[in-house]
């Protein structure tokens, strides 16, 4: 196995052995970008001047006994997470060029943790969108079949550690955008409950729902980056300064005596029948490892792909108003303010986005904002009680498919934007809910793509949740497999 393989906990035992230094393993991760990543196009900008100074730093952390969890193992941020002095585009023309003065919260804490960045990955524009078809920059490629899509919006991340070109990833999670590409892609992709990970510095799609997390070749690493990126932050009101658990201690606790609902409604017609069988099979193995498994009922569930599609278009048009060509970013100078404001956003911004700013401006505007986005929201707290239900009943987690199908062929859904939104049909209400949830690999589809087992837990029991997504990979080597490139 090539260092470049290894997971984040293998390559931190051997670092602090010192059978390998955080320059030697940085060399061999950018090496492995050099020779994949013209087929995979993951990355916006790979920073190997900087990857190798930051390994520079961390051997010296490690040479004094400094070392974290995460000092010296290579990582990639997703191109919507503000990084100083590396310019960050959320894959848009009309940021181009923006290189930000600061770190947002995640850089900062990586960066204090001694991690290496290697790099800012691809994405679908501002995050909309679930096949990283939308970016401005380039198209990302699936690396278990270049044809087919890698899943949205963080796919550059996902695709990132499915082709080995980092040891871990993170991303940003509004309506799936973690768990889908981590289920496409074949890696763990993990979004924790709203409020555990600060946002500050995440450039905002839809700020109720919006959430950092990681993508890993397995659960201990997830835990280990959860870790290293959790807790809270006076930068960001939305994040609880709830205590941070110790999650990797305690992926030992397992899924035993634990109660697993199925809820009826993700078992629907549409769903490839290799999906189900997939995830059925993910179920019974649960089960072997000690968990009850029933069937229960999360009756609001065909409203959450509408009252998604609202709420998050609503914040969209709104958080996007400060892209105007005045302060950073693209600027076009036809004439007067108003054709300056109209030719910027018509050049910079993409046909998607474009279409969720109108969608959400028309929700939000006189006469409409009642039956809509006000309606919209409502629902919502009738999708979170659907889940209160459950976990007051004794429900300890649920369990469902991740995404509907495999990973898709590029352009095959890019015409149907109904059809691309239905992608994450499974994954939506976990984000109205702000309960956390986890993707991992179990099984592979007719066409050898990889298929996710999605685990949803309560409010900031994270560690419940991991424990259970560790236990079912002691039973299974889904996540052990590579793609061949």
């Amino acid at each position: 196995m090539e260092p470049y393989q290894w997971t984040i906990h293998e390559a931190r035992e051997r670092l602090d052995k010192g059978e390998i230094s955080s320059v030697e393993l940085t060399r061999h991760v950018l090496a492995r970008i050099d020779a994949v990543e013209p087929k995979v196009q993951a990355f916006n900008t790979v920073t190997a001047a900087r990857a190798l100074a930051d390994a520079e730093a961390a051997d010296r952390m490690i040479a004094g006994g400094n070392a974290q969890p995460l000092t010296g193992i290579p990582i990639a941020l997703k191109d919507n997470m503000i990084t100083e002095g590396v310019e960050t585009t959320c894959s848009s023309k009309i940021l181009s060029g923006y290189v930000p003065p600061f770190d947002g919260t995640i850089s900062a804490r990586m960066k204090a943790a001694g991690a290496v960045l290697v790099g800012k990955t691809n994405l679908d524009e501002f995050a909309m969108g679930s096949s990283t078809e939308n970016s401005a920059t380039k198209t990302t490629r699936n690396p278990w079949d270049p044809e087919r899509a890698p899943g949205g919006s963080s796919g550059g991340s996902a695709a990132a550690v499915a082709a080995d070109m980092c040891l871990g990833s993170f991303g940003s999670d509004t309506g799936g955008s973690i768990r889908q590409p981590g289920a496409l892609c074949g890696v763990v992709g993990f979004k924790p409950t709203y409020g555990r990970v600060s946002r500050f510095g995440l450039v905002a799609f839809a700020s109720s729902l919006d959430q950092i997390g990681p993508f890993t070749r397995d659960v201990h690493d997830a835990a280990i980056l959860l870790a290293a990126s959790a807790g809270s932050d006076p930068l960001d009101s939305t994040c609880s300064d709830r205590p941070v658990d110790d999650y990797v201690a305690g992926l030992s606790a397992g899924v035993k005596g634990r109660t697993i609902g199925v809820p009826k409604e993700y078992f629907i017609e549409g769903t490839d029948p290799a999906v189900a069988a997939a995830v059925q099979d993910g179920i019974r193995q649960l089960e072997a490892q000690g968990a009850t498994v029933r069937e229960i009922s999360l009756p609001h569930t065909q409203y959450a792909t509408a009252c998604y599609y609202l709420v998050a278009t609503a914040e969209a048009s709104s958080n996007l108003g400060r892209y105007d060509g005045v302060r950073y970013g693209l600027r076009e100078e036809p004439g007067d303010l108003l054709s300056m404001y109209m030719a910027t956003r018509e050049a910079g911004f993409g046909t998607e986005v474009k279409r969720r700013i109108m969608l959400g401006t028309y929700a939000l505007s006189a006469g409409y904002y009642d039956a809509y986005y006000k309606k919209a929201q409502q629902v919502r707290t009738l999708i979170l009680r659907d889940f209160e239900t459950a976990f007051d009943a004794g429900v300890d987690l649920v369990v469902t498919p991740t995404a509907p199908t495999g990973a898709f062929k590029i352009g095959e859904k890019s015409g149907d934007p109904l059809q691309m939104y239905l992608s994450d049909i499974f994954t939506i209400s976990c984000n109205l809910a702000g309960l956390p949830g986890i993707s991992v690999p179990c099984g592979f589809d007719g066409n050898h793509m990889p298929i996710g087992l999605q685990l949803i837990g309560k409010r900031f029991d994270e560690s419940t949740l991991l424990a259970a997504a560790h236990a079912y990979q002691q039973g299974t080597d889904f996540h052990t497999r590579r793609p061949q490139l």
